[in-house]
């Protein structure tokens, strides 16, 4: 295996190890010998790539930001009318987040940032919601940044709220449901099947 590739590997087994030890125990009881057994590699090869456990914490942040970044481009070229957009971004990221031990490290990682509670999700969502309240999504006395407020509020307590990460995306669907019951007009999900109707 040329060196390159195997030092790629190495990296990618060291964040692993670590994304897992800092959801099991908390970054701060993580310690540094057992990333390195559940990663299977040397102090050495860990300070060949990161030069502290701060290091691999902001490597796993970037991976959790590059990794939103394409899930929200992927969305918004999907061509969907935006309020199916907002909805389906939310909650896909939802499960991801749910499936994915890095990207759930990154996401509780980036939350011990002060001013890090967003990641610009607020504005995405309040642009998407502005943009359904344009396309007549939304009830004419629906004020698009309150409803985003609302359902950024409601996200966020959502993730916050949950002893763990498992069943994230069932409490977005129901953030959804109970806000879009109250300011979407009738039919304008242009994909139901996001919340689980037909």
């Amino acid at each position: 295996m040329p060196q390159q590739r195997r030092a790629q590997l190495t990296r990618r087994a060291i964040l692993i190890a670590a994304a897992t030890e800092f959801d099991l125990v908390g970054y701060e009881a993580a310690a540094l010998n057992a990333i390195l057994r559940r990663s299977r590699t040397t102090k050495g090869a860990f300070y060949f790539h990161f030069s502290s456990k701060e290091a691999v914490a902001e490597a796993l942040v970037e991976d959790y930001a590059a990794g939103l970044s394409a899930l929200r481009r992927e969305w918004l070229e999907r061509g969907l009318d935006p309020l199916s957009t907002a909805v389906g971004l939310t909650v896909e990221a939802a499960r991801r987040v749910e499936r994915d031990v890095v990207l759930r490290a990154g996401l509780l990682l980036s939350c011990r940032r002060p001013g890090a509670v967003g990641d610009g999700w607020d504005g995405l969502i309040d642009r998407l919601l502005h943009e359904s309240a344009e396309a007549g999504q939304l009830e004419p006395d629906a004020d698009p940044a309150a409803v985003a407020r609302v359902v950024h509020a409601g996200l966020v307590g959502a993730h916050k709220i949950g002893a763990d990460f498992s069943g994230l995306s069932e409490r977005f669907v129901e953030i959804w449901r109970v806000v879009l019951a109250g300011v979407a007009r009738e039919g304008a999900l242009g994909r139901p099947e996001i919340l689980g109707r037909t």
